[in-house]
C-alpha cells in the first residue's frame, strides 16, 4: 500500500460510527444491490428451466448441461473476478458494478441467438465474465455502508438475491417458452424456440436496470471502521498487474520477473495440471462423442482455471504479502471459504437440477414447474439466508466462531432431506422438500461472507471476496453440477443417482469446518498483528 492510499478524511457519503444507527441511505443501496443480485441470478439460473429444452435442440446431453451451467460460466467468472476484485479495492465500485450489469445482460441477450452448443457456450462465457464485476463490488460496498454488528444480515439481504433471482428466473423462462412455442410453433419472425425467446427477455432489462445503478453514491472505503482510505490514484495498474498473473502466457512473463526458480515452479504446475486433466479425460471417457468433448473442455478448463490461481496466488504472495498473509496464508480464512465450497457444491447441483428432474419424472408443464419449484425455492432461499444471516450475528457476539457454527449447519441439516426429495414419487413431498432444502442449505451464506470479510483488512475487501468466491465457484459451481450430469448420462439420464451422488463432499467439508471453528477466533483477534508483521502500515 502506497502512502497515497494510506488514510483519508470522509469526502463523498458520511461514516457511521460502529454503535450508531445505520443511515436510510445504506438501506436503500442495498435494496439496489438486492435488484442487481436478483438479475444476476435470473440471468444464471434461468438455464434450469431451459435445460430440457436445450438439450433437445441442440442433441446435447447432461454432462454438457452441467458443464455449461458450471465449468463454462464459472472458470471464467472466477478467474475474472481476481482482476475485478482488485479494480473494486482500488477504483469507483458503483461504477465497476454499472459496467459489469450491461456486459453480463447483453450476454445474456446474446445466449436467445445461439444456433449450437459452441455459440452457446461462448455466450455464457461472456456472462461468467460481467457478472464476476458484482460481487466483489457489492461485498465492498456493503462492507463500508453497514457497521461489522450487522455485516452478515446486510450480506445475508443481499445474498437473498440468490434465492429470490433463481425462483423468478424458473418461472419467468417457464412462462416465457410455453407462451412463446404455443404463440409461435414455427419460430415467429426471427425463427426463435421458447428458450431462445426467454433468454432475451430477461437480459434486456438489465441494460436498464444499470441506469439506475450508476446513480448510486460512493461511500469512502474503511471510513466506517475507523480507517479510512483514499482511492488509488492510478487504479487499473494494479488491475492490468492482475490479468497479467492470470491469463496464460502472460503468467509466465510474471513468473520469470520472481526468478528463474519461479518459472520452473510455474511451468511445473501448468505441466502437471494438464497432465491430470489428460488422465481425467481418459478415465472417464465413454465413447460417445458428445459427452466424450464435454470431458475433455470440464477438465481442460478446470486445469487452466487451477494453474491460473496457482499464479495469481503466487504473485500476491510477493507483491502484497499483508494480503496473501490474511488470506491465502491464513488457515482460517482458507477452511472458512472451502467450507462454504462444499456447501456449494451440493446447492448449485440441487438447485440447478431440480427443475429438468421434476420435468422428467413427474412430467409438469413448465409454467407449473415454475410457479411452484421456481416459488418455492426463492421463498426457502430467502427465508434461509435472512434467518441464517441473523442467527450469524447473534452468534458472533458471543464468540468469534459463532458463524462458521452456522455454515456447519448449512452442510449438515439439508442432506437427509434431499435424499428423500430425490427418491420420493410424490410430487407434492418434492415441492415441500424443496422448500426446506433451500432454505437449511441458504443458511450458511451470510456467516460465510461475513466471516470471510471479517478476517482481512478493509483495503482487502474486494480481492477477499473474490478470493471467496473461488471456493463457491471453482468447487461449487464448477464441480457440482457437472457431477450431477455426468452420472446422471453415465446412467441413462437418471438425475436422482446424479444429483445424490454430490453428497459425498459432506465429509469433507465437515472435517475443514471444524478446523474453522478452532482457528477464526485466534485470527480474528491477531488480525492487526498478522497484518503488522507483514509489512501492512496499520496504526
Amino acid at each position: 500500500m502506497t502512502e497515497d492510499t494510506k488514510t483519508a478524511p470522509a469526502t463523498e457519503v458520511p461514516s457511521v460510527a460502529p454503535d450508531a444507527n445505520v443511515p436510510a441511505y445504506s438501506w436503500y443501496a442495498l435494496s439496489v444491490l438486492v435488484l442487481i443480485y436478483v438479475l444476476n441470478f435470473i440471468d444464471r439460473q434461468i438455464l434450469s428451466i431451459l435445460a430440457n429444452d436445450i438439450k433437445a435442440d441442440l442433441g446435447v446431453d447432461d454432462a454438457y448441461l452441467g458443464f455449461l451451467y458450471g465449468t463454462a460460466f464459472a472458470i471464467f467468472y472466477a478467474l475474472f473476478g481476481i482482476p475485478l476484485g482488485r479494480l473494486a479495492d482500488s477504483w469507483k465500485r458503483v461504477r465497476l458494478m454499472t459496467i459489469g450489469l450491461t456486459v453480463w445482460s447483453a450476454m445474456t441477450a446474446v445466449s436467445g441467438f445461439a444456433q449450437n452448443a459452441a455459440t452457446l457456450t461462448a455466450a455464457r462465457i461472456g456472462v461468467g465474465v460481467g457478472e464476476a464485476t458484482a460481487s466483489p463490488s457489492a461485498y465492498s460496498l456493503i462492507s463500508d455502508w453497514f457497521p461489522a454488528r450487522l455485516r452478515a444480515t446486510a450480506l445475508a439481504i443481499y445474498s437473498s438475491g440468490i434465492y429470490i433471482g433463481g425462483g423468478i428466473s424458473l418461472a419467468i423462462g417457464g412462462l416465457v417458452v410455453d407462451q412463446w412455442n404455443e404463440a409461435y410453433p414455427d419460430g415467429g419472425t426471427f425463427g426463435l424456440a421458447g428458450w431462445q425467446a426467454a433468454f432475451i427477455a430477461v437480459g434486456v432489462p438489465g441494460l436498464l436496470l444499470a441506469i439506475w445503478v450508476a446513480t448510486l453514491k460512493e461511500p469512502v472505503r474503511g471510513a466506517i471502521d475507523g480507517l479510512p482510505t483514499k482511492e488509488d490514484p492510478h487504479p487499473f495498474r494494479g488491475f492490468v498487474g492482475e490479468l497479467y498473473t492470470v491469463i496464460p502466457p502472460f503468467t509466465f512473463l510474471g513468473a520469470a520477473k520472481r526468478g528463474v526458480g519461479a518459472l520452473a515452479v510455474n511451468i511445473a504446475v501448468l505441466i502437471a495440471a494438464f497432465v491430470a486433466a489428460y488422465a481425467l479425460t481418459n478415465l472417464l471417457e465413454s465413447g460417445e462423442g458428445v459427452i466424450f468433448t464435454a470431458i475433455t473442455d470440464q477438465w481442460t478448463l478446470l486445469a487452466i482455471g487451477y494453474y491460473s490461481v496457482f499464479c495469481w496466488a503466487s504473485a500476491l504472495r510477493q507483491r502484497d504479502p499483508p494480503t496473501f498473509r490474511l488470506t491465502w496464508g491464513s488457515p482460517a480464512f482458507l477452511c472458512t471459504i472451502l467450507g462454504y465450497g462444499t456447501v456449494a457444491f451440493m446447492a448449485y447441483s440441487a438447485s440447478y437440477w431440480g427443475a429438468p428432474y421434476a420435468e422428467r419424472v413427474f412430467d409438469l408443464t413448465k409454467s407449473e414447474l415454475g410457479f411452484w419449484l421456481g416459488g418455492g425455492g426463492a421463498a426457502g432461499g430467502f427465508l434461509g439466508v435472512i434467518l441464517g444471516g441473523r442467527l450469524a450475528d447473534a452468534l458472533f457476539t458471543r464468540h468469534l466462531s459463532g458463524r462458521v457454527w452456522v455454515i456447519l449447519f448449512g452442510l449438515l441439516s439439508p442432506v437427509p432431506f434431499a435424499i428423500v426429495q430425490y427418491t420420493t414419487e410424490s410430487v407434492v413431498l418434492f415441492m415441500i422438500l424443496n422448500v426446506v432444502v433451500s432454505a437449511l442449505a441458504a443458511s450458511a451464506l451470510g456467516a460465510a461472507a461475513a466471516t470471510s470479510q471479517a478476517l482481512v483488512l478493509p483495503r482487502m475487501r474486494g480481492l477477499a471476496t473474490a478470493t471467496f468466491f473461488l471456493a463457491t465457484t471453482l468447487v461449487g459451481l464448477a464441480l457440482g453440477p457437472y457431477t450431477a450430469g455426468y452420472v446422471s448420462a453415465r446412467n441413462g439420464g437418471d438425475l436422482s443417482a446424479g444429483v445424490l451422488a454430490t453428497l459425498w463432499i459432506v465429509p469433507i467439508g465437515l472435517a475443514v469446518l471444524i478446523a474453522a471453528i478452532k482457528l477464526v477466533p485466534p485470527a480474528m483477534e491477531n488480525l492487526l498483528d498478522r497484518a503488522r508483521a507483514a509489512g501492512e502500515p496499520v496504526d
